[in-house]
């Protein structure tokens, strides 16, 4: 089948009989256009379909006022906020938010990138897949002069500007807890070390361990993906063990979730046989029974100062950065699956 002709500025001026640089400036609404020149010019532009070429302009006007995001998912309630937050003050600004998806592939996200920068946006504010440990790709952005901000999972490597919570003490308040509930064989489901946050939040497991003088048991610490399925599989092994835990702490609530359905499937009480804690204050926490206690990341405020830092960024002319790492506190929000009677 042909392919449809796209339809240009000069095919516009063609059927007017004006030249394409006055359609031009009258689809940008420049002053010295009368305002009848640009009616009719938008009359036959939408009769002809006119879709204007963004990457032209950009490349022109040396700006798009287009701003790329890449989400490791977007299947996360706190992924989502983040993005929602961050496309609220974007859009204040005169920015349009190109939304991409890693689903945690390092793969996919270096095409992402380099699909953002084709593009031609003017800032890139990212979140590292699971798979990524290479950066190579972040630093092709950082040469091209393009700001990039990283939020959640970042890497000090990198050397942006970052906005996330304090892991390790996250992990301490779910720990604090766990003890006041009388817990001292406590496991860990824990994502892959090799991501900051996970590294963070299993270093301060351990240090929290250490400070209620409770031994640590290296075989009740599971790395995984902290998928659902994970934290179903995760469970089992734990639940095979001669001296199962009295609780796990899970670094993700759909790892929580996993559990939570093992425990069922055996009968076991939860909390009083074994506790439970998620992270990430999903919405299903509230929801299922028991309701699953859970660390709130506070996704908005970390999607509102992502948004604004890539603006004070794009808006600073031959600056030389002093980055910023913004680190907020976390909340632990206690339900049914950690507290015993």
């Amino acid at each position: 089948m042909k392919t449809k002709k796209k339809t240009t500025i000069k095919d516009i001026a063609n059927v007017l009989g004006i030249t394409p640089s006055a359609v031009s400036k009258a689809l940008n609404d420049h002053p010295r256009i009368s305002k009848e020149t640009k009616q009719a010019v938008k009359q036959i532009a939408e009769n002809l379909n006119y879709q204007p070429n963004h990457l032209a302009s950009a490349l022109r006007k040396g700006k798009s006022n287009l701003i790329g995001v890449i989400v490791p998912r977007t299947n996360s309630h706190f992924f989502s906020s983040v993005l929602e937050n961050i496309e609220k003050i974007l859009n204040k600004e005169g920015y349009k938010v190109i939304i991409t998806q890693s689903n945690e592939s390092y793969r996919k996200e270096c095409e992402n990138i380099d699909t953002l920068l084709f593009t031609q946006v003017d800032g890139i504010i990212a979140s590292l897949a699971n798979e990524t440990i290479n950066f190579s790709h972040f630093e092709k952005i950082k040469t091209k002069g393009i700001p990039l901000i990283l939020y959640d999972r970042g890497d000090n490597d990198i050397n942006v500007d970052y906005i996330g919570i304090d892991d390790f003490q996250s992990s301490h308040l779910v720990v604090d807890h766990l003890v006041n509930q009388n817990c001292k064989r406590i496991a860990h489901i824990g994502g892959f070390r090799h991501t900051r946050i996970f590294k963070n939040r299993i270093l301060g497991f351990n240090d929290a361990l250490a400070k209620h003088n409770l031994s640590l048991d290296k075989e009740l610490i599971l790395e995984g993906d902290l998928t659902l399925k994970d934290g179903r599989k995760k469970m089992k092994k734990l639940l095979s063990l001669s001296n199962p835990p009295d609780a796990v702490y899970a670094a993700s609530d759909y790892a929580a979730l996993g559990a939570l359905q093992v425990m069922q499937e055996h009968n076991i009480n939860v909390p009083n046989d074994i506790a439970l804690v998620g992270f990430s204050n999903e919405p299903f926490t509230s929801f299922v029974k028991p309701s699953i206690t859970t660390v709130n990341q506070n996704a908005g405020e970390i999607g509102r100062i992502a948004a604004e830092t890539l603006i004070k960024r794009i808006n600073q002319e031959n600056w030389k950065p002093t980055l910023t790492k913004n680190i907020l506190n976390s909340e632990l929000i206690i339900r049914e699956s950690s507290k015993k009677v």
